[in-house]
């Protein structure tokens, strides 16, 4: 088996495709493992780029269990938050969004007696859902289950029907309107960080309950720690990863997939293909648009450039500082004004989420020192009009074709990154004096930067969106037909262009990839958890206002 793409989908995949007899060899364009779950050095700093919470870090449900099998959590402590995220408003005024429902309601309270009502209804919903994490299925596709366990996963839903039935039919940003207080009725659209105006209140429910239950804390090592951990595993059981090594082409014969063409030219066959990769790039390109029927050819055509449906990228900001600051929280997001907003290119939204990194990853940065990473959503076009170098260009370093390596985007591109950084720093500086004198290494990235190192279609870094045409379109595909093509025997999607964004599913496509190959193959699936280490711990660590 060919895996595409050495990301938390093709690594799982890799490693459930050893578990179940298939010898398998992942092939990833760059030269380390996690795609977007990654981070990278600067002087004695790491700029770690992606978890701030792991879905099913801590027991309890069976995202847990496939990261245990995955050895992604083993040996590492897990960090755990009494507060989910603040949003502090122009004024000055915060919201904290404990994890605790109890703690919640009477902090919201405090805020807006006269919202008293819409506040009890939000949190007695989050204290039920707490309860309902259980029955939320991971492990298994639902197109694979039988009749007997359908009925059994709808049975544990329909003490949670109502509450399901309310979550999903009304948007944040239509349930925050009702708010009478004008900061709660905006902070509420920023609870996951950033605003997502198509998401109803249930996934807000989902992350806050997680947390809650000691189950969406962040892994010792941070991101890249993460899929070097998934990937020892896939090494243990025998997997190969080659590096370095980008893949042009699907090799096709006879309506069959046979193995893949690199850049280099060389070919490389297997009985079966899998792509963990860019969604867009696999079908547009590598398979040069056919076996499209109407629906993937709609999805991958038109919808995928319509407004909302694929996660957009984002910006970010990165500084190290020589010294600690106590004062900084886990994660912030800053309501801007307009005059703010209108110095960061391609911003979605008014905002800055800013994370004071070194509370939760202490290893991640020298003793007494500080790591903050601060990000918006942002647009792709603004972008592409200031760059005029290409999105990726192979060349060749110490010897080898290297295919991530950085590119010259012209003097705009730099000066508008620049003007990002200042404005972040400046911002920052208001707020923590002392902060700007105490940079000793700094980094800025944009869309474009996620382009160069993974490929993903527009800068986006979690694929399709749920609970709009596109995420809906492509689960009711796989729930249907598989993760296949109509058409092409032997081959098979994974990650999130196979379902909708998030590292949990990212990871959890792996697994049931591998299912719908074991059917095809006729063979039963099995996997294991990972005992090479001892399980995780678990530490709270207390944020709250100060």
């Amino acid at each position: 088996m060919i895996v595409i793409g050495g990301g938390l989908g093709g690594l799982s995949t890799g490693c459930y495709a050893q578990m179940n007899g298939y010898r398998s060899r992942i092939f990833e364009m760059h030269d380390i493992p996690g795609g977007c779950c990654t981070g990278w050095g600067r002087g004695d700093f790491t700029f770690d780029c992606c978890v701030s919470w792991l879905l099913g870090n801590g027991p309890g449900n069976e995202m847990h269990q496939i990261w245990l099998e995955l050895g992604a959590l083993q040996g590492k402590e897990m960090r755990h938050f009494d507060v989910f995220n603040i949003v502090r408003g122009r004024d000055g005024r915060a919201v904290y969004f404990y994890s605790d429902p109890d703690r919640l309601e009477a902090h919201l309270l405090s805020l807006s007696p006269a919202d008293a009502r819409l506040i009890r209804g939000f949190c007695a919903g989050l204290r039920k859902f707490r309860t309902c994490l259980s029955t939320y299925p991971f492990l298994k596709p639902v197109g694979l289950m039988g009749r007997w366990e359908r009925w059994r996963m709808l049975a544990g839903f329909v003490p949670y029907l109502n509450l399901f039935r309310t979550s999903m039919s009304v948007l944040m940003t239509e349930y925050s309107a009702r708010f009478q207080d004008p900061l709660l009725r905006e902070a509420f659209n920023y609870i996951l960080l950033e605003k997502h105006p198509a998401f109803p209140v249930l996934p807000f429910y989902f992350q806050m309950a997680a947390q809650a239950n000691r189950s969406a804390g962040v892994p010792e090592g941070g991101s890249l720690g993460l899929a070097r951990s998934i990937e020892a595993r896939y090494a243990r059981l025998g997997g190969e990863i080659t590096y370095n090594a980008k893949v042009e082409r699907i090799l096709v014969e006879n309506d069959r997939a046979v193995g893949v063409r690199l850049a280099d030219g060389s070919e490389h066959r297997a009985d079966i293909v899998v792509s963990a990769c860019d969604g867009h790039t696999t079908l547009m390109k590598f398979l040069e648009g056919r076996y499209l029927d109407d629906t993937y050819r709609r999805l991958y055509t038109q919808t995928i450039d319509e407004p909302g449906m694929v996660f957009p990228g984002y910006v970010s900001v990165f500084l190290g500082l020589r010294r600690d600051f106590p004062q900084g929280d886990p994660t912030t997001t800053h309501l801007l004004d307009e005059a703010t907003a209108a110095r960061l290119p391609g911003i979605r939204h008014p905002s800055l989420n800013v994370q004071f990194r070194s509370r939760f990853y202490p290893e991640l940065s020298p003793r007494d020192t500080t790591v903050v990473y601060a990000t918006y959503f942002s647009d792709t076009a603004p972008w592409r009009g200031l760059s005029e170098g290409p999105e990726q260009l192979s060349r060749p370093r110490r010897g080898e074709e290297h295919h991530t390596l950085p590119v010259r985007r012209g003097r705009a591109y730099s000066a508008a990154k620049h003007r990002v950084r200042d404005t972040v720093v400046a911002f920052l500086e208001e707020r923590y004096p002392g902060l700007k004198d105490s940079i000793a290494v700094r980094d800025t990235s944009t869309p474009l930067t996620q382009i160069r190192y993974t490929g993903n279609y527009d800068g986006t870094v979690l694929g399709w969106q749920p609970f709009v045409e596109g995420g809906e379109t492509m689960e009711e595909l796989v729930k249907k037909h598989g993760p296949v093509l109509p058409g092409l025997r032997n081959f098979y999607l994974s990650g999130v262009w196979a379902t909708t964004g998030g590292l949990i599913r990212a990871a959890a496509a792996g697994r049931q990839v591998m299912q719908f190959v074991c059917r095809d193959d006729g063979l039963d699936f099995t996997a294991t958890v990972d005992d090479s280490a001892p399980p995780p711990t678990h530490v709270v660590v207390p944020v709250g206002p100060r």
